[in-house]
């Protein structure tokens, strides 16, 4: 998901896991995915030059029954 509110431009993985049995959502997001979600971003940003400026921050959100977490500025 990508959003932009102002000067601020968040790109923002979603993770959802479907009980305990399947570990927790931010396991999902080892070294490897950040590595390839970085890879994404600077391919969007630089096909996007009309953000050029804009504060870029990445934040995943681990869904889980009890409720969302959101772990922020992961890979900028």
């Amino acid at each position: 998901m990508i959003v932009r509110r102002g000067r601020r431009l968040v790109f923002c993985e979603v993770k959802l896991k479907q009980g305990p049995g399947f570990g927790d959502p931010l396991e999902a997001v080892d070294e490897r995915k950040r590595e390839r979600l970085r890879r994404g971003v600077d391919a969007w940003l630089v096909a996007h030059p009309e953000v050029v400026g804009l504060d870029v921050a990445f934040e995943l959100a681990a869904v889980r029954p009890e409720g969302i977490e959101v772990v922020g500025d992961l890979l900028y």
